[in-house]
């Protein structure tokens, strides 16, 4: 299979990255310094070029990500809002309106986000950050209406948030509870391959019950 990570930068990338390839996949893993994702012709540029090369794309993993907080409510920021709308929503945009014309003509994609559980219970000092994921949620199920009846599907999958070994050595005596392991997610996405592109087309799978 041909699958594209994007925003593979980081643990998680590398996780969901050498998870595909230590399974005989072909991994295309791209990060702000490769393609500015927030530049919808050059979005279109790689889908071209991965058209041109490999001749289709089983899988687009979108971990692009960010967080921004505020003490309170009244104390949140509109800069945060803009910084998160562009990480969160203006990549997915950019990268998945790329990416559907070749995930339609895959025999088995899949296209996959990771959610949070603050876009189902946002705090108060968190309005920015949940609602840039309900809507990048949102956004991901329009994707999966649009695959239906293709051999592709649009899942999400929601953590609390996520814990990687650089994390825990920091940190050796918390617990992180509740948060899930980038190899735990990179588990949970290979997974997505194992049923049919029906059953988990736009779906939220909640890695944290």
């Amino acid at each position: 299979m041909i699958i594209l990570v994007t925003g593979a930068g980081g643990p998680t990338g590398e996780a969901v990255s050498g998870h595909f390839r230590k399974n005989g996949h072909t991994v295309i893993a791209v990060d702000k310094e490769d393609v500015d994702l927030l530049d919808r012709t050059a979005v279109q540029g790689l889908a071209d070029w991965i058209e041109r090369d490999h001749g289709r794309v089983d899988g687009v993993v979108h971990l692009v990500g960010g967080w921004r907080g505020a003490g309170s409510f009244a104390e949140t920021s509109l800069d945060d809002w803009d910084l998160l709308h562009d990480l969160l929503i203006r990549t997915l945009q950019n990268v998945s309106l790329a990416f559907e014309p070749l995930l339609r003509h895959s025999d088995n994609g899949r296209f996959v986000i990771v959610s949070a559980k603050a876009a189902e219970t946002p705090s108060a000092g968190g309005a920015a950050y949940a609602a840039a994921k309900a809507a990048a949620e949102a956004w991901t199920l329009s994707l999966a209406d649009a695959l239906s009846g293709t051999g592709s599907a649009a899942t999400i999958l929601v953590v609390k948030a996520l814990v990687n070994d650089a994390m825990r050595a920091e940190k050796p005596h918390a617990k992180f509870s509740g948060f899930t392991d980038v190899h735990d997610l990179a588990e949970a996405i290979g997974g997505l391959y194992d049923r049919p592109a029906a059953e988990v087309n736009g779906t939220r799978l909640d890695l944290t019950a």
